[in-house]
């Protein structure tokens, strides 16, 4: 997953307005403690963030 798929799955999860906000604030335990925003700049997968987030969010199966 490319970060452009990972942010288009966060716009369409949240809504382009209030994404870029979780993201940034928003810590997850399955990411070492970090926010989203965090865990990509720290080289972290988006593929693995999205995991994280779309546990978070407890999101439908189809979305995962």
């Amino acid at each position: 997953m490319r970060h452009t798929e990972f942010w288009a799955r966060m716009e369409q999860a949240l809504g382009a307005g209030y994404c870029r906000v979780w993201a940034d604030q928003f810590v997850m335990a399955d990411l070492g403690g970090r926010t989203a925003s965090e865990a990509l700049a720290a080289g972290v997968s988006p593929k693995q963030v999205w995991a994280a987030v779309w546990q978070a969010l407890d999101l439908p199966a189809r979305e995962r």
